[in-house]
This record gives structure tokens, sequence and C-alpha cells, in this order.
């Protein structure tokens, strides 16, 4: 067994959470906005909505859509403030920092995919493929996204730096299940896409379409979502169930079992999801604990290739003493 460390939460560890609490916040208001047919709300405009900065509130899918606009744009300056916080703690070359400037670089490219969406006007009724194709882009970002983040606030608590030729085995097995999970995403954001077009009635009404040869393609992902997620989750558990190194230290068993414990629950939620028809509070309880299940992966997979670093769980003051000398 490992030596066990202790997290530490300092005041830039604990506003790095509230950063990743307010992401997710944004990406459910992001799937709202998309599940209740609101994205077409400022027109094609961007950045004004309908062509003023501050809209007058002509309709309940204007106010969705510019509030998502503005809590959006919250979240920029809020990792700004994360990104000089850390480097002006820990320096440019700590991972913190590094950290929370691929988060920036990510929510940028987040805000550039959300602005193409509405000036290409894939938004409201449109059924394109090329929508799909953006969906499915935009989640696979707003993964990545969360991925940094995530990293940035576990690494400000005093989490291990980490290198992927430290356990070839173990970087492949993770690695290849976090692809998985990009594609389960992005099947789940087609699939979200048919579920807002072509709402079913019922289970029975959904079943049905998502066998018809004319139905439109968003339809038919019904049938191949669940199946990648359902062998994606078979996947993940059993690495985790057989890779001892997993289960080195109580840090490890602890995220193994929290990962395995959100699989099941998302794969329970899922089946909620069809039976009930994936009405929009489902829908949005569904991307959580997606969200949640990565951001999961993410710390486990740090602590998984842990690299040895006498830092890493020191105190926020050793931390800031020692920053200018360990220069990672």
């Amino acid at each position: 067994m490992e030596t066990e460390k202790q997290l530490n939460f300092s005041p830039l560890a604990k506003y790095a959470w509230v950063v990743l609490a307010y992401t997710i916040l944004v990406i459910l208001w992001g799937a709202f906005v998309r599940a209740t047919g609101s994205g077409a709300g400022c027109g094609s405009h961007w950045p004004t909505c309908n062509g003023d900065v501050i809209p007058r509130p002509e309709s309940i899918e204007t106010v969705i859509e510019f509030s998502h606009r503005l809590t959006s744009a919250i979240l920029g300056p809020m990792i700004i403030i994360l990104m000089v916080w850390a480097w002006r703690k820990h320096g440019f070359s700590h991972r913190v920092t590094k950290g929370a400037i691929w988060t920036f670089v990510f929510v940028l490219i987040e805000g550039a995919i959300g602005a193409a969406i509405v000036l290409f006007e894939y938004v409201a009724d449109n059924p394109s493929s090329a929508r799909a194709a953006w969906m499915g882009a935009h989640l696979i970002n707003t993964l990545i996204l969360l991925a940094f983040t995530t990293a940035t606030a576990y690494w400000a608590s005093g989490g291990p730096n980490f290198r992927l030729r430290n356990d070839r085995n173990v970087s492949s097995l993770l690695g290849f299940g976090l692809f998985l999970l990009l594609v389960v995403g992005a099947f789940g954001a087609i699939t979200a896409l048919g579920d807002t077009l072509f709402p079913a009635e019922s289970f029975l009404e959904g079943a049905s379409a998502k066998f018809d040869p004319e139905a439109h393609f968003s339809v038919r992902a019904r049938i191949w979502h669940p199946t990648i997620a359902v062998g994606t989750v078979v996947y993940l558990i059993v690495i985790f169930w057989t890779t001892e190194t997993f289960w080195a230290n109580s840090t490890r068993s602890y995220w193994t079992k929290v990962n395995i414990g959100l699989l099941i629950i998302q794969i329970i939620g899922g089946v909620i999801n069809v039976l009930l028809a994936a009405p929009v509070w489902m829908q949005l309880v569904h991307l959580l604990l997606a969200d949640l299940s990565w951001i999961a992966l993410i710390i486990l997979g740090i602590e998984s290739l842990e690299t040895a670093d006498e830092t890493s769980f020191a105190t926020a003051e050793q931390s800031q003493e020692l920053s200018p000398m360990m220069g990672d």
C-alpha cells in the first residue's frame, strides 16, 4: 500500500472548485436552452441578442437564451481570475497555472462553437446533419473543458502531478475509456437533439420510432447511444475491478468505488429517461450524472498515474514558499 496523503483546501482551491461547479451549471443551462427549443431566442445575432445588447424580453425563449449568454459570459472572467491567482501563487510553470490556462483555452473554444451554432442558425427546429455534427463537437469540447477545470481544482487542492508514461497499461486502459465516453457523449448530444426535434409522447412511441428506417437520423441514434453507453460502462467496470492499480491505496479505492457507483446510477438514469420519453428535467439529470462520471474518472486518472512529488500535498503556505524553487 502506498503512503496516504491529505488534500488541502486553500482559498485558491476553494475558488477553483466554485469555478468547476459554476461550469457545470452553465452546461446544464445550455442543455435547457436546447431542450426547450430556445436556441433561436436571440435570432441569428451574436454577440448581440436580436440586434440589442440588452434585449427586451419579448418571449420566454429570448429570456432563456439571453440568460444563458450572460451566465456563459461570466465564466470567462472567472477563469481569468483563476489563471492570475494560480500564477501569482505558484508561478507560470506550475501544473495549477497550466491547468487554468488550458481551461481558459477551451472555454474560448466553447464560446466560439456556441457562437457558430447561432450564426449558422443551427438552432430551434433546424434538423440538418450539420447541426448534429456541431452538437457532437460542442459536447466533446465541453467534456475536455470539464477535464481541465477538474484537474485544475484537484491540483489546487494538492492533488498529485501525473504522467501517462508512468504506467502505460493503466494509461491505455483509461485513455480508451475516456475516448469511449467522448463517443457516448457525442451520440448522446445527437440523441438529445432528436428528443427535442421529434419528441415522443410515450415510451412505446419513442421505441417504435427509432426502428423506423424513414425516421430522422437523430431519432435512430436512440439505438446507438444506449448500446455504446452500456458497452462503455461494462468496459470501465471490468477494468476497474481487475486492475490492481485502481485499488493500490484508500484514495484510489475511494474514487474507483465512486466511478463504479456513478456509472451504475447513470445507466439507471438513462433507462428512466427512455421510459419517461425524455422529459426536459430528466435530460438535465442524465447530463449532470454524465458530467459527474466524467469528473470522477479524471480524478481517478490523476491519482492512478501519480508521479513522486513531495510538494503535491503540501499545505497552502508551504506550496507558496516552495513553488518558485520547484517550478512544476
